[in-house]
């Protein structure tokens, strides 16, 4: 079978390892947590410095691990982290320089429980430190929001692709389901790695250590002047803005017809479109929206649909963050609701019915 076509049955977690070398990923550094461990087990497993001369590397911690993107990054090359929620949040600091020094890189949050060291279990309470920045300043990543193993895999080059062509970091927010359960999947052909040369013409402001004829490129965010900083942080978001203007991805589930509207991503809009079909058998029109970008968030989308729906139920596993997006979304046009299980708990499609029935349909 040719590689381009390979159909294969994987986990989550697996898939983003196998995307990684596909895409020509020039490094991958981190260290292991359930539930994504199998990230750093299969790229070391497949030994892809042999054939791809891809750079594994099982970092000391978190914080060594991201810094260790940082360096990567900034030499413009394609470098990559995965982890779950706690080390995720020791990894703030250097994805706030990440972002202040406008370096691409793909970060991957498999989320389990909190807070503290709370559950192996599945979780999507990692949505605000990931969608509203998490470290400090005024920043924001681009936010990859898989409900499938195969998006586990599509979202590798898009996250890479999207992070370079702006300059900034990219995430694949997953939760534990995603990461641990296994499905086909269409691999994405071998793309070759870039050569130096390569890497000089398309990321001119990367450090190389070759000055080409000029000053080389000094990374950083450090800028000890005022006025220059507030210039920094315009420049940034204008283009947060182009981002919003350009990047929002979502998908509508037969919304078309329908008197009320289910908003969920990851595997909560798996379970969530299994309900709409129950809730359809017992006459209950509804649709689903799922935001596939939860930043840029689909903010225009759910507008439109507000303006046609009887009522609004947002369905996470959390206590409720996501909803506060759709709530400004909405801007009081029509009623909207949370639904969600905390502590590692995945819902089944009868309690979202059962939720629908009580809080939005009367």
């Amino acid at each position: 079978m040719d590689m381009a076509e390979e159909v294969v049955l994987m986990k989550g977690n697996e898939a983003i390892a196998h995307a990684a070398i596909r895409c020509g990923a020039d490094g991958y550094f981190g260290y292991p947590i359930t539930p994504q461990s199998e990230v750093l087990e299969t790229l070391a497993e497949l030994k892809p410095w042999e054939t791809t001369g891809m750079v594994v590397l099982q970092a000391e911690s978190e914080v060594a691990s991201i810094n260790m993107v940082y360096g990567g990054a900034g030499s413009g090359k394609m470098v990559m982290t995965s982890s779950s929620s706690p080390g995720v949040s020791l990894m703030q600091e250097g994805v706030s320089y990440l972002a202040g020094a406008e370096l691409p890189c793909l970060i991957v949050n498999v989320m389990r429980g909190g807070p503290g060291l709370g559950t192996i279990q599945p979780s999507q309470a990692d949505y605000f430190q990931t969608t509203k920045g998490g470290g400090h300043g005024d920043y924001r990543l681009i936010t990859l929001a898989p409900a499938s193993v195969q998006e586990m895999a599509d979202f590798v080059g898009l996250a890479f692709d999207l992070a370079f062509k702006y300059r900034n970091p990219a995430v694949i927010l997953a939760d534990g389901v995603i990461g641990q359960m296994m499905e086909k999947v269409v691999l994405p052909p071998q793309r070759p790695r870039r050569t130096e040369e390569e890497i000089i013409a398309q990321c001119p402001w990367a450090t190389t250590g070759r000055a080409h004829g000029r000053r080389p490129n000094i990374i950083t965010s450090l800028e000890l002047r005022p006025e220059a900083m507030e210039v920094n942080n315009l420049r940034f978001q204008a283009k947060y803005k182009q981002i919003e203007e350009n990047e929002v991805r979502f998908e509508e589930i037969q919304c078309d017809d329908a008197d009320y509207l289910i908003v969920a991503f990851g595997s909560m809009a798996r379970i969530g479109q299994k309900a709409m079909e129950l809730a359809r058998e017992q006459g209950i029109r509804v649709g689903i929206l799922r935001p596939i970008t939860l930043w840029p968030f689909p903010t225009h989308a759910i507008a439109r649909l507000a303006d046609r729906v009887k009522g609004i139920l947002v369905t996470e596993l959390n206590a409720g963050q996501m909803v506060e997006d759709v709530r400004l979304a909405v801007d009081g046009k029509v009623k909207v609701e949370h639904f969600g299980r905390l502590g590692g708990i995945v819902p089944d499609p009868d309690e979202i019915v059962e939720a629908l029935q009580s809080k939005i349909c009367q």
